[in-house]
């Protein structure tokens, strides 16, 4: 099939639903009042509570919410073929995602900016709260080590992205002073900030002298290292401390100084990046050599696993807590919420249907393919390489050279995972003072003990497990409990929306047939995956994801009954809809 073909039948999918569809939910279910007073309003602090134009939350809340998942996820799904990733990434978009990410939003706003693990009291009880933010503190623990691994490897394997990146923190530091301080516009100094950028990966690319390679540095790949270590894991240790120090001053920053600014970058970089992808796709007019359906693909079954493989890119969970976490603090008028929450999501899905596209190109043959994704085992190993080298075979259509291109497109991807790294240790400092508060525990709410325990126990899931990929295998081996706690949290946050419409005497048919979809497919392959797959009775057991995979497993199924229970209560009070 031919690939531009199968790009414009996807893209013209995403325009009619963000067109009609998001249209009808906003007008029709959740009733967005232009007249509504935001908490970015009523509660305006200048740190958390902040009206931001919604250009520039769009911005944030999208780069928060994309980080790697969106490639990652898709590149390993296309194991099984590309019509179900496809399939799954377009349709998942349109009728789950975009409703899960605006649904967690609006819901927020009109409490207070409160997260769905403190609504869930609310909506269902104590008991459910409680639950709830226990199973959230363990998902963004998750998060913080998976994207914090990812970028650590990404540094290591791609020297010449590190210093744009970093570079960006000072350029993004200034654009938050200028537009906050001195009333400048943003969109021409992150213009500026981001031409700097990639300026400098050009010449990074370029000159070995301006590529801060750690493993060179330490004699290279049979290199000695620090503490016994070689050089790649010695590489690989320092760039998580480096990471998790950024992420400890980035995190309790006022989001002005430099998560906004930042972020509205990195909105930028998504437009120059799918620029360059759909463009160069368009002009090398590329053939898809992988299979439609991989009959090859035996060792493991496409059903249910698909649905939790791609999660960001499909619907996720997280964006729940972005939504409800951090965005809803900022949104400036309520009706803004259709375009944060919506095409945040609409935006996701176009960035993981290319990701789809460049792996499926990249490949002469369909031997290639299989050769390459001989196993799911593989095709996780594989799959950020696969894309990487994919998306940069696409940008050569319009004439950058491969180098300059894999350093450009690494440079999106460590840029989107930082991103949602930071807004994940915030969040988990919202989290940890929560249940500060919650059990009388006054240290536990305040700011840099929050963030400290966040910071250091992140580290340490990431660091110290031992794994197939040896020192720091953590992201690595949390990488499929990940996808899973991440659905099954989205399931729940559809489940607690829909409660939350039919107390508002509302048609909520909207969020309570794709939460069933998701909650079957991931409870389903949650209790596949714990019993069968890391139970210690097992031969590829694996203790680290039993533990963490049946406290979720259990907490998730207390929290859905107890809001099935009231979602079927005939009595269940009303609520106020002007609250």
């Amino acid at each position: 099939m031919n690939a531009i073909a199968l790009a414009a039948i996807g893209l013209f999918i995403f325009v009619i639903g963000y067109r009609f569809y998001s249209k009808f939910v906003a007008e029709k279910i959740y009733r967005l009042d232009p007249n509504y007073v935001t908490p970015a309003h009523r509660f305006k602090d200048g740190v958390d509570f902040v009206p931001t134009n919604k250009f520039v939350l769009w911005g944030h809340h999208f780069t928060s919410v994309a980080g790697a998942a969106p490639i990652l996820g898709p590149a390993i799904a296309v194991y099984w073929g590309w019509l179900p990733a496809v399939l799954w990434v377009v349709l998942g978009t349109v009728f789950a995602a975009g409703v899960h990410d605006f649904g967690t939003l609006v819901v927020s706003v009109r409490n207070k900016g409160q997260s769905m693990g403190t609504l869930a009291n609310k909506l269902v009880g104590q008991r459910a709260k409680i639950l709830f933010l226990f199973i959230i503190l363990i998902l963004v623990l998750m998060v913080n080590a998976v994207f914090a691994w990812v970028i650590a490897n990404l540094f290591v394997t791609f020297p010449s992205s590190v210093l744009p990146v970093f570079i960006q923190i000072p350029l993004a530091i200034w654009i938050g002073h200028a537009v906050y301080k001195k009333n400048a516009k943003m969109l021409v100094p992150s213009l500026i900030a981001l031409a700097v950028m990639y300026l400098v990966a050009v010449l990074a690319a370029e000159y070995q002298v301006l590529q801060i390679d750690l493993v060179r540095y330490f004699g290279g790949e049979d290199g000695a290292g620090l503490f016994g270590l070689g050089a790649i894991s010695s590489a690989f240790f320092i760039w998580i401390i480096i990471l998790m120090i950024y992420v400890y001053i980035a995190s309790t920053l006022p989001v002005w100084k430099l998560l906004q600014p930042r972020d509205f970058i990195n909105s930028h970089q998504l437009v120059v990046g799918l620029g360059i992808l759909y463009l160069g796709l368009l002009f090398t007019n590329p053939e898809v050599t992988a299979p439609m359906t991989n009959s090859a693909a035996t060792d493991k079954s496409w059903f249910p696993l698909l649905f939790i493989t791609i999660a960001c890119g499909a619907i996720s969970g997280f964006h729940g807590l972005v939504s409800s976490g951090t965005s809803s603090k900022q949104l400036n008028k309520e009706t803004d919420a259709r375009f944060v929450g919506y095409f945040g999501a609409v935006g996701e899905g176009v960035l993981a249907l290319i990701s789809i596209i460049a792996v499926i190109t990249f490949f002469p043959t369909a031997d290639a393919f299989k050769e390459a994704y001989n196993s799911f085992g593989a095709a996780s190993g594989g799959g950020l390489g696969n894309f990487v080298q994919g998306a940069s075979q696409l940008a050569t259509g319009l004439g950058i050279p491969v180098d300059i291109a894999a350093t450009i497109v690494s440079i999106i991807v460590v840029s989107f995972a930082a991103t949602t790294l930071d807004t994940s240790v915030r969040l988990m400092r919202y989290i940890i003072s929560e249940l500060g508060s919650e059990y009388k525990l006054p240290a536990l709410e305040k700011t840099h003990v929050a963030t400290t325990i966040a910071v250091v126990s992140s580290a340490a899931l990431v660091l110290i497990p031992e794994g197939p990929n040896g020192f720091g295998s953590g992201g690595y081996l949390l990488w499929p409990l990940f996808g899973t706690s991440n659905q099954l949290l989205a399931g729940i946050n559809l489940l607690l929306i829909s409660v939350w419409l039919k107390r508002l005497g509302r048609n909520y048919l909207i969020t309570l047939i794709p939460m069933i979809f998701l909650m079957f497919m991931t409870l389903y392959a949650m209790i596949i995956q714990v019993f069968t797959e890391w139970a210690f009775w097992n031969e590829s057991s694996s203790t680290l994801l039993f533990v963490f995979g049946a406290i979720i497993l259990g907490f998730a199924l207390w929290i859905s009954i107890t809001a099935v229970s009231a979602l079927l209560n005939k009595n269940l009070p009303k609520l106020d809809p002007n609250e």
